[in-house]
């Protein structure tokens, strides 16, 4: 919005013109949401606190320390997420550009749903939510028509070759893409969905799952900034994604408001970050991995999410299978609260882990 109000008048104001820099606009992004998040941060947890009586409710299951500890605390802190992140997006970004369009969609329609679950599960007292079923079909419709309108855009911006838009990048080899042809509206759709839940399974402790999401998305803003100039796609040797380059605003944006909701989530928590915040924010990841060709890339980066899950899946299976558990307890970071460990010890740790898989996954950019 701003963009389109002054950049224009950078003929007669030549200040104005530092609006035409995605990296100006970016930091812009990156402070707008802060301030908002530290503005309204109080307002809306009093506001939650007060419509959640109780708080959200903790799985009887966990850690008896858990438990204790984060009784009362209001859910659905992820509206705070949502909102400063839309607000100063919308301020700042390029909004002819079609990508932060589908986005901002992917973002908006999984923080409804998970919006949706969380209310269920505070108005219902209990932990379980909306079914799995639901969820999943609603996660998977909007997926697919956001990885199809990505298609378009892709096959548009190549003048109509649909060649990139529908094959995967391989990171380590040079331009190596397989082409999935129809199966990739199906690949996008489980990059989405898988990264939204992963990451929604990672949401257990105090700043456990907001870090490293932001670890992630700082990592792929890079991944977009670069993707989206010619110059160094050619230098780099990497597929060229016109138009992606403006996702840094929307990165930016999200960064700034992750921070802030930091701020109120540092333990001992005053708000859980709820489905509201990490379906969405795990679902914009994704769409961004799908726009800016790197999707092989994001399971490293966000190598984390994916430990999480298989924690899960592996839990569940071998106990369905053998009637045996191989954690003490899943996702994974319940598994070594199980076992004694401070909470600020595994976060601090998984935040490391998180750290050391993004630079990882950025090498690959160079690493061909």
């Amino acid at each position: 919005m701003l963009y389109y109000l002054l950049y224009p008048l950078a003929e007669e104001y030549s200040v104005f013109n530092v609006l035409r820099y995605i990296s100006f606009r970016f930091g812009a992004a990156v402070f707008t949401s802060l301030f908002l998040a530290f503005v309204f941060g109080k307002p809306i947890i009093n506001w939650l606190k007060k419509k959640q009586k109780n708080g959200q409710p903790i799985r009887e299951d966990g850690p008896e320390r858990h438990i204790i500890e984060k009784a009362g605390t209001p859910t659905m802190g992820g509206v705070l997420i949502l909102f400063s992140g839309l607000v100063s997006t919308l301020l700042w970004a390029d909004l002819s550009n079609q990508y932060v369009w589908v986005v901002l969609g992917v973002l908006g329609g999984f923080g409804l749903i998970g919006f949706w679950d969380d209310y269920y599960k505070v108005t219902r007292r209990h932990h379980g939510g909306v079914s799995a079923k639901v969820r999943l079909i609603l996660e998977a419709l909007i997926a697919g028509i956001a990885v199809w309108v990505i298609m378009q855009i892709v096959t548009k911006n190549n003048g109509g070759d649909s060649a990139l838009a529908s094959s995967i990048a391989l990171p380590f080899f040079k331009d190596m893409l397989i082409n999935l042809g129809p199966l990739y509206l199906v690949f996008g759709v489980f990059i989405i969905v898988g990264t939204s839940n992963a990451v929604n399974l990672t949401d257990g402790l105090d700043g456990l799952a907001i870090v490293p999401l932001m670890i992630a998305m700082a990592s792929f803003g890079v991944i977009a900034y670069i993707v989206g100039r010619v110059d160094f796609t050619e230098y780099l040797q990497l597929p060229y994604a016109p138009g992606t380059g403006e996702l840094v605003v929307f990165i930016g944006a999200i960064l700034g408001a992750g921070l802030g909701f930091l701020w109120w989530n540092a333990p001992p928590a005053m708000i859980f970050m709820g489905d509201t915040g990490s379906l969405s924010l795990g679902a914009a990841l994704g769409a961004i991995a799908v726009a800016v060709k790197h999707e092989v890339v994001l399971a490293i980066i966000g190598g984390l999410f994916v430990l999480e899950a298989v924690s899960v899946i592996v839990q569940v299976t071998s106990f369905k299978l053998t009637g045996k558990r191989v954690f003490r307890m899943a996702p994974i970071h319940h598994h070594y609260e199980k076992k004694g460990w401070a909470e600020a010890t595994i976060v601090i740790r998984f935040w490391i882990i998180a750290v050391i898989l993004a630079m990882i996954g950025l090498s690959t950019l160079k690493l061909r």
